[in-house]
């Protein structure tokens, strides 16, 4: 039963006819697991909690960055470096000591998937990669549970309920395939206004709720898109893919381990014949005076103002066609990015045009900064 106290907290839901006590209750005996403690899980968690979801399961294997704290309001100041799981779990005391969190300071991984997500009712995905996406709806689909789905980028989201068991398509339906590596940019990469995960997120901890309490109606089998810069919200259809390799009519996934969710989370080009270098290695060379090598810079011009190294030239990758037949063939071209990703398409690309020289900086400026 509520106590006394949860009946004081929860007086403005007791007072709706679809929630009462009864409805309460619900909540209070309901467990949602939130993959990533982010910008989408954040807002969510924060609801779910304040809402009296009786267990809530944090899962992030990331620690709390300076650069978080733009959108991820579950984390301030005084908890950077420190893990996102113990971060939140604080910041969710402080909202509801009535609920119970478990912590899974972890990678989300084909080996753990279904014995860390099939305790709980929902899970809820506020990932930030393709693998991680994947094995989310691969999981809640074995388990027969409802994946609540959002995506996030510059000004734009997206958010569904995915429930394969319930009569909709799953996530699979949407995207068939893994993107090629690097051919997304990721949050990191592209930016994101830190207002929109609050509204997204909030929109995923809106339908977790209407799950547990059995009211309303799921977006199954249509997906909600909002663009921040139009203030509209509009809503597109979803439907079933017959042929889908998991909820199809003739399905050839069989497990949670498959070649999506085994992909590397952080989308880069694994190309043996490609040439790097480490961030270390290039700090060496220029702190030497003698780089000999023509530097390239392929990130945006917004990422370069923020900060750059001073001998690196500026070529956004989208406009390395434009400059390719202009660089030099008999000269080493080392080229970098934010993380390493965009850089080794560059490379991917100059080598199919006969550069025999290209080198890419794995880890690009974020490891070039720490050294």
């Amino acid at each position: 039963m509520l106590s006394a106290e949860e009946k004081a907290r929860y007086s403005r839901h007791l007072l709706i006819p679809e929630i009462g006590e009864a409805g309460q209750l619900r909540l209070k005996n309901a467990s949602v697991l939130l993959i990533g403690a982010g910008g989408l899980g954040s807002p969510a968690a924060l609801y779910l909690a304040a809402a009296g979801v009786g267990r809530l399961g944090l899962l992030d294997p990331d620690t709390v960055d300076s650069s978080n704290l733009q959108r991820q309001l579950l984390h301030s100041d005084s908890t950077v470096g420190k893990p996102k799981t113990e971060s939140a779990a604080a910041r969710l005391r402080e909202t509801n000591p009535c609920i119970s969190l478990d912590l899974h300071p972890v990678r989300f991984t084909p080996e753990n998937a279904v014995s860390i997500a099939e305790s709980y009712d929902i899970i809820l995905d506020g990932s930030d990669n393709f693998p991680t996406r994947f094995l989310a709806n691969d999981t809640a689909f074995f388990l027969k549970k409802p994946l609540v789905y959002g995506a996030i980028h510059r000004f734009d989201g997206q958010m569904t309920v995915f429930a394969p068991h319930l009569g909709g398509p799953c996530y699979r339906c949407l995207l068939s395939e893994i993107p090629a590596p690097g051919a997304v940019p990721s949050c990191a990469e592209a930016g994101v206004l830190g207002v929109l995960p609050g509204i997204i997120g909030s929109l995923q901890a809106m339908e977790a709720i209407k799950l547990i309490l059995g009211i309303g109606r799921p977006p199954l089998g249509e997906i909600l898109i909002y663009d921040a810069l139009r203030t509209s919200f509009r809503s597109l259809k979803l439907p079933h893919d017959p042929a889908c390799r998991l909820c199809g009519k003739d399905p050839t996934i069989t497990s949670v381990s498959n070649t999506e969710t085994r992909a590397d989370a952080r989308c880069e080009i694994h190309d043996p014949s490609m040439q790097t270098i480490t961030p270390a290695e290039l700090k060496a060379r220029l702190d030497s005076g003698n780089l000999d090598a023509l530097l390239i810079d392929v990130r945006e011009k917004e990422e370069w103002e923020i900060d750059h190294i001073p001998q690196a030239r500026l070529i956004p990758l989208q406009t390395i066609p434009a400059h390719a037949d202009a660089l030099p063939k008999d000269t080493e071209i080392i080229i970098h990015c934010k993380a390493g990703m965009r850089s080794a398409r560059a490379c991917e690309y100059l080598m199919s045009l006969g550069f025999e020289n290209v080198t890419n900086v794995t880890g690009g400026m974020d490891a070039f900064r720490k050294l």
